[in-house]
């Protein structure tokens, strides 16, 4: 400042610059993004991970529902029969999705079959037959989930 009570700015000073009055409107200072608008869109964020981490955990992720085939027989050109076993909450029941592959590994058969433990049981069984477009080669357990 100077003794007069002026601010004395260079050249290189943005502010330095004046305009004559009236004529261009006025200046804005550069506007930051409010605090409370960022922090609300990092918790909007947070959320919606959050719901979508859970989601596909229920869909994909459960290991309380783990499926493993004990044998695939009786193939014939238009089925196969897949036993399988479901880890499940005691006296609980699943949904699962059975897949049938013919040997150059396209599908050729898909069906979904639930299956519910005896009370007190962690283990569901079943055999079940798939029915298939043409021979098929293997039959798999895709996977399992809870009965909605």
């Amino acid at each position: 400042m100077s003794e007069s009570g002026h601010t004395i700015r260079s050249a290189a000073d943005p502010s330095a610059v004046t305009f004559p009055p009236g004529r261009y409107g006025r200046r804005r200072a550069p506007r930051r993004t409010p605090r409370w608008l960022t922090a609300l869109l990092i918790v909007a964020a947070l959320a919606a991970g959050t719901a979508l981490s859970f989601a596909l955990y229920r869909s994909y992720g459960d290991p309380t529902y783990d499926a493993k085939v004990i044998t695939y027989t009786d193939i014939t050109d238009h089925q196969v029969v897949i036993a399988f076993q479901v880890h499940v909450p005691p006296g609980g029941s699943a949904r699962c999705v059975l897949r049938a592959r013919a040997y150059d590994g396209a599908e050729v058969g898909r069906a979904e079959v639930q299956v519910t433990a005896e009370p007190g049981s962690r283990q569901a069984s079943a055999e079940h037959p798939v029915s298939t477009t043409r021979r098929p080669f293997v039959g798999e357990v895709l996977g399992c989930r809870p009965v909605d």
